[in-house]
């Protein structure tokens, strides 16, 4: 369940802000989950100085052009995939398939959906070493 807390972020335990997924912004550097979960209410957040594993790069609302039933996963997975894809260039520089790093998405669940969530949040990534500057304009 996407659950909306008052502030958008709050400092954890471990030197990071966890942010509500629905407040992430373009150019905030996230931490990778430690645990697996089918649906993520929020994240850890860095300065993009500090390690880092992504960076959100594009947020594309009304996904599919928010229809009122839930698309399905495969669909908002074919939509991101494109949408994501089309946007990588102009915040990192260059196109990801000439990139060293990759990109990843957040897409809404069901629930999130249903409580008018419909959009996609983009993150650029690698699978190597982590990140330690944010990939706005580096052309990697």
């Amino acid at each position: 369940m996407l659950t909306l807390l008052t502030g958008c972020a709050w400092f954890g335990d471990d030197g990071t802000d966890r942010t509500q997924v629905l407040e992430l912004s373009v150019g905030d550097c996230v931490v990778t989950p430690q645990d697996v979960q089918a649906e993520l209410t929020d994240v850890a957040t860095v300065p993009c100085g500090t390690t880092h594993q992504m960076e959100v790069y594009a947020l594309v609302p009304d996904a599919l052009d928010g229809p009122d039933a839930y698309p399905g996963a495969d669909a908002l997975t074919a939509f991101a995939d494109g949408a994501c894809a089309e946007r990588f260039a102009d915040y990192v520089g260059v196109d990801y398939r000439d990139s060293e790093l990759f990109f990843t998405y957040l897409v809404p669940s069901t629930r999130g959906w249903s409580e008018g969530d419909t959009t996609v949040t983009c993150l650029a990534t690698t699978t190597g070493e982590p990140l330690t500057a944010s990939v706005a304009g580096s052309e990697r």
